[in-house]
């Protein structure tokens, strides 16, 4: 069945600025990461889209190198197909790593690239333009300033609304803004991190200066640990898991949860399904919400193989209001690792 442009609902999501911006994006939004065009059997792109959309999600989340560019192309597809009033979406795409091609051209933040990579995830999206077009990763032999002017040719182009970056550190966040600021550009307007309870470092206390001086928007992922805070490698590696059938891109995350450290990090989880499960729960909704806490995080990206999943994770929205400081300070004990911030001498 396909939805009409008027039936969009926003159910109970909560909504948040991205960072200082005026742009509102759901604090759960979808990312296409997982998706991999062609190879799922069924509409299964469509089901986890509509199913997202049905919750109130705004915000899409996707890369060019996602799938090899297989990912934009299905969500692209899935958004024309559904007839969704494009007003009413945010979307964002990453350029950097290219799509698996050998060209040297094809892939990094020179201008070129930036710009025709974007063009050619328009044309993927055969969307008009992007929300947010983002540096998927930091490109240390391009010049800054070749970076931001380019960026700023998609902005005054309508290509994008805002740019911002991925996993860039805090220091060249720093420096984008310092040359935007100089030459009367735009500067990033958000990062996407990683962030989760076993994650915290770079965002707790790397990025707070940004926070502060900026107003730097985040679009979180992998809030789950890849799997890990869900639960389901508490008793070994399940045989439909991720670490299962990607066993070469996780191989490193398969050693370490044979580790003394990654045995911790189990009985972490398993304290904190039991917490979950006393607020009506489970420990994959109550971690999802423990990210959304963090006032600094504009939105938590959800990614799914199987609408149910992602119909259960989107729950997180219930046990975020039932995440009490009181609750958060008891999870925060079973952690035990909240990074040390620097000393603020004078203060």
């Amino acid at each position: 069945m396909s939805l009409s442009k008027a039936t969009f609902d926003p159910k109970n999501m909560v909504y948040r600025h991205l960072g200082r911006t005026g742009l509102k994006v759901s604090v759960f939004s979808y990312g296409g990461w997982l998706t991999v065009g062609g190879t799922q059997k069924g509409d299964v792109v469509k089901d986890l889209m509509t199913t997202a959309y049905n919750a109130g999600i705004n915000f899409f989340d996707n890369a060019e190198i996602y799938a090899n560019g297989e990912s934009e192309r299905e969500m692209g597809r899935v958004i024309k197909e559904m007839g969704w009033n494009r007003d009413q979406l945010v979307i964002s795409t990453k350029v950097f790593f290219g799509t698996g091609r050998d060209d040297p051209n094809q892939k990094g933040l020179s201008r070129k690239h930036i710009i025709e990579g974007t063009k050619a995830s328009l044309q993927r999206l055969q969307l008009d333009y992007v929300d947010l077009l983002l540096a998927h990763r930091p490109d240390v032999a391009t010049p800054m300033e070749e970076i931001v002017r380019a960026f700023n040719w998609c902005i005054d182009t309508n290509k994008c609304y805002y740019w911002g970056c991925s996993e860039w550190s805090a220091q060249q966040i720093q420096e984008a803004h310092a040359v935007a600021d100089r030459l009367g550009l735009v500067g990033p307007a958000l990062e996407q991190p990683q962030y989760n309870c076993f994650h915290r470092e770079r965002f707790e206390v790397e990025y707070k200066p940004l926070f502060e001086k900026y107003g730097l928007g985040t679009t979180i992922w992998s809030p789950l640990a890849s799997g890990l805070l869900t639960g389901k490698y508490n008793n070994g590696v399940p045989d439909d898991s991720r670490y299962a059938t990607n066993p070469a891109f996780f191989k490193d995350s398969v050693k370490a949860l044979e580790s003394p450290e990654g045995k911790a990090k189990i009985e972490k989880v398993k304290q904190m399904t039991k917490i979950a499960e006393r607020l009506g729960g489970n420990v994959s909704q109550l971690s999802l919400a423990w990210a959304a806490y963090n006032k600094d995080v504009s939105t938590v990206i959800l990614g799914a193989t199987k609408p149910e999943q992602l119909a259960d994770n989107l729950k997180a929205v219930d046990m975020l209001e039932k995440l009490t400081p009181e609750i958060y300070e008891e999870i925060e004990k079973i952690l035990d690792n909240k990074p040390s911030q620097p000393p603020a001498y004078g203060r």
